[in-house]
């Protein structure tokens, strides 16, 4: 049954025949023309900005590896002293958190950003500018952390940065800071890139595409994304938490004024393991499309594929405390924990069962791609199989914090994750070169990354069963462990020759370019091979089956004439289709915004904003900031614009709407996404509340008056009403009048009456006598205040800026989409407050 009503029958005016109108292809490619020089920079099309992404991605992996290579020589022999120890701690921190926060998710989201759009068959990802934002915000903010590892003030306490070795106490300089600061940027950058993916994959699909006929990469990035949704936020809010602690004296985590430690690990794991699973499935995603290609046969289980990936991310948010069996938790909670650790492997096994399936049910071509498939399918399963013995908790007590974890670990994610990314390199290569990577070349490089891997970390095992402890920077002689750390430091070189063969490589072969490619090389059946140029595909094909370019050998050529939808530009502007989220049934057509240098300026002055607060520049640290604002706004003031006609010819005199507003719009699914992750950063403070409750209620003392919380309840309850009644005036008015200042002073009066709300909240909580430095209790009813705080100052800014558009004629009745967005979100902000004030002021009372 048809979601929109649109009538499937009109797929079969496709392809359309007779010559195509004169000068159709030349105004397309205007429309999508790349601005000259350092204009470049500027260009915000997928093509580039994900080329840019994955380059800096794979720079941040080499740099890594050789921070792991220093490591390495250090534990080579007993003794050593070729690093000392403060430099050996910086660098083990530094390897580990660029590892996993400026390589692993930054380069799946890359690929995503690269490849989605050709994949689904859009022009481009439905906010071009927020991804160019998110890549300036992981380059500037990745290369200015990584640079602090050169003049000393590297972070030191672990990847993880676990309290109290991180306290102010404990590290005193900024080192720490830099970490905390530095991390929570790079982590909006992944968020805002989540967001796209999230739009992209449900909105701009080609028609036809239904979620059964997707990409396996696609579901595996819709999942990803949710996952970034869900979990970056508690990791968000730990680093926030600890910066308040080490910064104004907030006690998180000080257990003698009613804080503890280990809320720091519930918060970090939080996100830490389901972030195993947010790197594994995309690489998951592109092995089932890669495995289909090396046989030339389709997916085995396609469906059980796609519910092994969904079900891999839900139940990965149920491992999190998988990583503190040894901190002495409740028998209960181990069983729980312990059960979801092993339950979390059996969709991940589901998977793996689906590509020997695929690779069995066809003669595999032996080249670079298989040798790199089947080479991750032999090590993640290794990975897998110690990932099933740790969850065994009288185990795990045995090898917590020993080499045994380590190997475990790196199987895993190299497994995992970056076997699968070489492979998707040499395969997606001809999307984006002039050239092929070299066969024989790929072979040896395969051939040394294998071997190293397991002469680096096969012995970690043992080493680990021996007693060998992890984040040391050297070890005791005739324990044991000489030669084994003698063979791991081999095995790294090897693996190290490896990575630098395929540089050398790319250096010889790779020439990017965005439309005479290399090509199809290894004859896949996705949409994804269509002849394609900067604006992606000339025309938007229909989709009827999974693997369009086997079913249809002619589908190339059409799509190149220009035979299906949008062939040309209806608006001479970019555009693309947005389609409804189960069929894929076109709904209206989107204008996208062009080459802007807005994203890159508010990513530079927000990576600003951030380095200066760790210097303690409050100054230029806020004046940055105003710029950085100052800079969005201006990005996103073209993107609501009015346009001249209301339908648009998309094809074989098929009419659709332009730029429509509400529920159906891709902006108001964007802003659900923005609100699902300050709503996960308002739960997890919650949780915080609550746990630090449940471990110290000796220190809580009452909440103000029952009368001043029924005057913030009524407070929030009018700036709810405030901002419902903007978006119902405007909607009142009729169309091509004018709706008066009205629907934007009703956001403004929203935004006032929460913040009196907050202020008013500050007030009582000081009358009772309750300090931010008291108590746990006082500092995490502060911060719930203070993100209470930051929601209604952006609510305000939007406000503002919605009275800017009416005074310059652009709110135009009875709807409009920036209208629509800011009065949602400051509604958003005042259910937000009730649901604190609830919290913090009645459930103690209530419970105790």
């Amino acid at each position: 049954m048809s979601e929109t009503g649109f009538d499937h029958a009109l797929y079969d005016r496709f392809p359309t025949s007779g010559p195509r109108p004169e000068g159709e292809l030349e105004k397309l490619e205007k429309a999508w023309r790349v601005p000259p020089g350092w204009g470049l920079l500027t260009e915000v099309n997928n093509n580039y900005v994900g080329f840019w992404y994955v380059s800096v991605a794979f720079l941040f992996f080499v740099l890594a590896g050789i921070l792991a290579l220093i490591m390495r020589v250090q534990l080579a022999a007993p003794l050593q002293d070729i690093v000392p120890m403060e430099t050996y701690n910086q660098v083990f921190t530094m390897h580990g958190t660029v590892m996993m926060f400026l390589f692993a998710v930054p380069m799946v989201e890359a690929i995503g950003v690269l490849l989605l759009p050709q994949m689904l068959g859009a022009r481009d990802l439905p906010f071009p500018r927020l991804s160019a934002f998110a890549f300036w915000a992981y380059a500037i903010g990745g290369i200015s952390f990584f640079l602090s590892l050169f003049v000393g003030l590297a972070p030191d306490g672990g990847w993880f940065m676990y309290p109290p070795l991180t306290s102010i106490a404990f590290s005193p300089g900024i080192n720490a800071d830099f970490w905390l600061l530095g991390i929570g940027f790079i982590e909006i950058s992944a968020i805002a890139g989540a967001i796209e993916i999230i739009v992209g994959v449900l909105r701009t699909r080609a028609p036809g595409m239904t979620l059964d006929r997707m990409p396996m990469f696609a579901w595996a990035m819709l999942v990803f994304a949710f996952m970034i949704i869900l979990a970056f936020p508690s990791v968000i809010l730990c680093t926030l938490l600890l910066e308040l602690e080490r910064a104004f004296n907030w006690p998180f985590f000080d257990p003698t004024r009613g804080g503890d430690p280990l809320l720091w690990q519930h918060l970090f794991w939080f996100f830490g393991h389901p972030e195993v699973y947010i790197i594994f499935l995309p690489a998951a995603g592109l092995m089932s499309m890669m495995a289909t290609t090396v046989v030339r046969k389709s997916l085995v289980g396609y469906r059980l594929n796609a519910l092994a990936l969904v079900a891999t991310g839900f139940i990965s948010f149920g491992v999190w405390a998988h990583h503190m069996f040894a901190t002495g938790m409740p028998r209960v909670a181990t069983g729980y924990f312990s059960a979801a650790s092993m339950a979390v492997s059996l969709p991940a096994g589901i998977q793996v069962f689906c590509w020997i399936a695929t690779l069995a049910s066809g003669r595999i071509r032996w080249n670079t791609v298989s040798l790199f498939v089947i080479g991750s399918v032999l090590v993640f399963t290794m990975g897998g199989l110690t990932g099933v013995m740790v969850a065994m908790v009288p185990f795990d007590w045995q090898a917590h914090d020993t080499y045994f974890i380590v190997a475990h670990l790196h199987y895993v994610l190299i497994g995992g994750m970056v076997f699968p990314m070489f492979a998707a390199f040499y395969h997606w290569a001809g999307l984006t070169s002039r050239n092929a990577l070299s066969e024989r070349v790929g072979k040896w490089v395969f051939g040394l990354m294998f071997a190293g891997i397991h002469i680096a970390f096969l012995p970690m095992h043992l080493t680990g069963l021996m007693g060998m402890p992890r984040r040391v920077y050297t070890y005791l002689p005739d324990r044991g462990f000489d030669v084994l750390n003698l063979i791991s430091t081999v095995g790294a070189f090897v693996m190290a020759a490896g990575v630098a063969l395929f540089v050398f490589d790319l250096a010889r072969r790779f020439r990017f370019t965005v439309d005479k490619d290399a090509g199809n090389v290894y004859d896949a059946g996705t949409i994804d091979w269509l002849p394609t140029g900067l604006y992606s595909v000339r025309s938007i094909p229909v989709i009827r089956t999974r693997e369009p370019l086997w079913d249809n050998p002619e589908i190339c050529r059409d799509v190149e004439e220009g035979r299906y939808f949008l062939p040309g530009t209806a608006t001479g502007l970019r555009e693309t289709i947005i389609t409804s989220p189960a069929n894929a049934e076109p709904e209206y057509l989107q204008i996208m915004p062009g080459p802007s240098p807005w994203p890159v300026a508010s990513a530079a002055f927000t990576a600003g904003f951030f380095l200066s607060l760790t210097v303690q520049a409050y100054a230029f640290g806020f004046a940055c900031g105003a710029v950085a604002v100052f800079a969005t706004l201006r990005w996103l003031w073209e993107t609501d614009r009015p346009v001249r006609k209301r339908m648009a010819d998309i094809g074989a005199g098929i009419e659709v709407p332009i730029q429509i507003p509400g529920p159906k719009s891709h902006g108001w699914w964007a802003l659900n996404s923005l609100m699902a992750v300050i709503g996960m950063i308002a739960l997890m403070a919650s949780f915080a509340y609550l746990y630090l409750y449940g471990i110290h209620p000796d220190v809580w003392i009452a909440p103000p008056s029952l009368a001043t919380t029924g005057a913030i309840v009524a407070l929030l309850l009018l700036a709810l009403a405030a901002a419902w009644g903007g978006r119902h005036v405007l909607a009142r008015h009729e169309e091509g009048t004018f709706a008066g200042q009205m629907p934007w002073l009703l956001a403004g009066a929203s935004a006032l009456l929460a913040g009196a709300a907050c202020w008013l909240d500050i007030e009582t909580w000081n009358a009772a006598g309750l300090a931010p430095t008291n108590s746990g209790q006082g500092a995490t009813v502060f911060a719930m205040i203070a993100l209470q705080g930051g929601v209604i100052f952006v609510g305000a800014i939007m406000a503002l800026y919605l009275g800017l558009r009416s005074g310059r004629g652009l709110l135009r009745p009875p709807v409009n989409t920036t209208m629509d967005i800011v009065s949602r979100f400051l509604a958003f902000a005042a259910l937000q407050g009730l649901g604190f004030a609830v919290l913090t002021r009645l459930a103690p009372g209530l419970a105790g």
